[in-house]
């Protein structure tokens, strides 16, 4: 049988070279080290919780709706495609993939608005300094050390895959990253690998199509009122052309898997013709690069900020979407407000940690583990903080 996939090309990072991991391990007799990496997030704490925490719409809206665990297994599957047929490491993409959203906490982007409120004064918030504290400490499975010990090069991928992150170390919330490179350099002023930087195009390959599947699924617009924004608009009037009489929702999803499809030859070529234009021949020259080697067409930007304009409209700002936000919110801070006052309320594990710290310690402890919860788990637990009727 034919191989569908091009020859690894020159600047694709190769698992046998790796810079290795931070704790000295073995080398695994039947896994590359991205492939380990891979299989560690899999099993990891964080990455099952992501099965109930908001995408879009709070897990138990609905069982047909992404969820953040369904989110990255998409990014996954994209990215483990685009990396291939450019010829990158497959695995590393994949990982990268997995990886990104660990440290998003519950209710999505509301959830994530409020703990930067409420840290304001405690070091901050964001999620994808989250991500990396997950990985590299709150993650407690093995003897040797705390996080899963994953390799320069995912570690590299997980922090700055949207590019490079060094301007951002005099944030507070960004202390943590600060500290863990000051002892294990990820060379934060360039930009990560070409592996990476697929993971993060990926992201934003699903979420857009996802994002409009799930709208027209919860009726917060109709199909046919995408048919004049650019990207998914000609997709649509062409997917109404060749099946005149299909069903709705075979439309919606035929449109949708077009679209990926539009936006993933779209990285390709784009890809392809930065690649060429800087002669690349290793890893490192992808780095060197000053700016971003996968990446979308200017036409696609552009299109793409159309329909990110109509989703923020019809979508995000939805009055439902927003009565959502707004429990959600004052879910967190409520319960934010009580550990802070009476620790002792907190489970014992976390009321150990938080003891002898002082209020920013504190804030911190009781930040990661609200930043942990599904939203399931913050639901209830805030029920029965503060609702009598769950004592019956």
């Amino acid at each position: 049988m034919a191989s569908f996939l091009p020859p690894r090309v020159a600047y694709a990072e190769d698992p046998g070279s790796s810079r290795g991991r931070k704790v000295l391990e073995p080398d695994s007799r039947t896994r590359t080290p991205f492939a380990r990496d891979r299989d560690r997030i899999i099993h990891a704490t964080a990455f099952r919780r992501l099965k109930e925490k908001t995408q879009v719409f709070v897990a138990h809206e609905g069982d047909h709706f992404r969820t953040r665990l369904t989110h990255s297994l998409e990014v996954a599957q994209i990215a483990r495609s685009v990396a291939a047929a450019i010829g990158l490491d497959a695995d590393l993409a994949e990982t990268v993939a997995l990886a990104h959203d660990l440290g998003h906490p519950p209710f999505g982007h509301a959830g994530e608005d409020e703990l930067q409120i409420l840290m304001a004064e405690f070091g901050g918030f964001d999620h994808n300094v989250q991500t990396f504290r997950v990985v590299t400490k709150l993650e407690r499975r093995y003897p040797q050390f705390d996080g899963l010990n994953l390799t320069w090069e995912t570690l590299e991928g997980v922090i700055k895959h949207n590019g490079p992150v060094s301007g951002k170390l005099d944030r507070p919330s960004w202390r943590a990253i600060a500290e863990f490179d000051a002892e294990y350099d990820l060379r934060l002023s360039t930009w990560a690998s070409a592996e990476a930087q697929v993971a993060a195009l990926a992201d934003d390959i699903a979420y857009n199509n996802h994002d409009v599947d799930d709208g027209v699924q919860a009726g917060l617009f109709h199909l046919k009122e995408l048919l004049d924004v650019p990207l998914i608009g000609p997709i649509l009037h062409r997917t109404y052309a060749d099946y005149p009489d299909l069903d709705p929702g075979i439309i919606r999803l035929e449109a949708v898997r077009r679209m990926i499809g539009a936006m993933v030859e779209d990285v390709l070529a784009e890809t392809a013709r930065r690649a060429e234009g800087h002669g690349l021949k290793h890893p490192e020259d992808v780095r060197a690069m000053g700016g971003p080697l996968v990446a979308f067409s200017h036409d696609m930007v552009e299109d793409l900020s159309q329909l990110r304009a109509f989703l923020m409209e019809r979508m995000y700002r939805h009055w439902r979407v927003n009565r959502t936000r707004s429990q959600a919110r004052r879910i967190l801070a409520e319960m934010f407000a009580l550990f802070m006052q009476e620790p002792d309320v907190l489970p014992g594990e976390w009321y150990a940690q938080s003891r002898d710290r002082d209020e920013a310690g504190r804030a911190r402890v009781v930040c990661d583990y609200i930043a942990g919860m599904t939203d399931r788990y913050a639901i209830e637990e805030h029920r029965r903080l503060f609702h009598l009727e769950s004592w019956a």
